[in-house]
């Protein structure tokens, strides 16, 4: 009889097909049984936030006028201390000039007391003069500078009333809104624009019952910008951010917190973004993927004395994934080494 010889090519596939034909049940086999326990998890829920500046303060005009030099618009960075507008008083101009117009003439009027006193001291020293005269004029050199004085502190006000026509940004951030336009009349206290501070936060607004399960210093996870929940865009970035402030106030029915989280300085405020939070805590069955197997649209464990039971599969968690019904604290899994056979009835 003639001698087969196979190629060592041939021989090779033969052995890796072998290897994948008694691989799968050696290894099945060899793993441990799983005790079904009971264990806890977050109720994780995907929510809404805003992108909210912490500190958002008005640039308000601290004289009454019109509105001249106005030099931004919404969306501009601006610094502390940088002038945003220029408020004038046309009646300023007038009065000033007034004041330096008396000012001038009292200033004559203290220079020709100051003669008088001089020449009231020469004739007194003579013995021409009595006492009585030094000392008048004396008084009215006093009177004639204090009223120059007056003037002058008049005069530095309207100088100063002049300057506080400058508004100023309050703080360093971006202009939201300019609620004027250049040629407005403004009264004193009157907003002219409003900053937002180059911090922000994620502001969450979440339903009542969900209050006692928030907390400082909790970490949520928040999504890449512009995600939509139903995009299924799984590859996507998510970033950890950290409840800093939960406002004890609440706000038609919805409790408010602050959650920190770096890289929204590129945001628009007001901009949502996609958080997911923990809103609660709950018991359940979590098994490993590989001691339950699909079969026909139906799902189905083996326990360890060899019978089938079916089970109803959550969504997946760690560790494994969520049954929800089929089995019972304490059974004893092992994973499928063959097709399904015949489900147990479990009451």
């Amino acid at each position: 009889m003639p001698r087969l010889v196979f190629p060592f090519r041939c021989a090779g596939r033969l052995a890796w097909l072998v290897l994948l034909v008694l691989g799968g049940p050696l290894a099945a086999a060899q793993a441990e049984p799983f005790t079904v326990q009971l264990r806890t998890l977050d109720d994780r829920k995907a929510v809404f936030a805003t992108v909210e500046s912490v500190d958002v303060l008005a640039a308000r005009a601290r004289l009454g006028g019109t509105v001249r030099h106005l030099v931004v618009d919404e969306g501009d960075a601006v610094t502390a201390g940088a002038r945003l507008a220029l408020v004038v008083d046309d009646k300023l101009a007038p009065r000033i000039q007034a004041l330096e117009s008396q000012l001038d003439g009292q200033q004559a009027t203290v220079d020709q007391a100051r003669t008088d006193l001089r020449r009231a001291e020469q004739l007194r020293a003579q013995g021409a003069a009595p006492q009585s005269r030094l000392d008048a004029a004396r008084t009215a050199l006093e009177v004639a500078e204090r009223q120059r004085d007056s003037l002058r502190s008049d005069l530095d006000v309207l100088r100063q009333q002049v300057t506080e026509g400058e508004v100023l940004a309050p703080v360093s951030g971006r202009v939201l809104e300019v609620t004027v336009s250049e040629g407005s009349v403004v009264l004193p206290g009157e907003a002219i624009a409003r900053v937002a501070t180059e911090h922000y936060v994620l502001r969450l607004r979440l339903p009542e019952r969900h209050a006692r399960f928030i907390q400082t210093g909790d970490t949520v996870r928040v999504g890449p910008r512009g995600l939509d929940p139903e995009s299924g865009d799984t590859g996507a970035r998510w970033r950890d951010g950290t409840i800093v402030k939960v406002y004890p106030e609440l706000e038609a029915g919805r409790v408010l917190a602050d959650v920190a989280v770096e890289g929204l300085g590129g945001y628009f405020v007001g901009e949502r973004a996609l958080v997911d939070i923990v809103t609660g805590h709950r018991s359940a069955f979590v098994v490993p993927p590989r001691y339950v197997r699909s079969h026909h649209g139906v799902t189905m464990a083996r326990l360890d004395g060899g019978a089938w039971v079916v089970v109803q599969v959550g969504a997946p968690v760690p560790g494994g994934v969520e049954v929800l019904s089929g089995l019972r604290p304490g059974d004893t899994l092992v994973p499928p080494d063959d097709g399904p056979g015949k489900a147990e009835a479990r009451p």
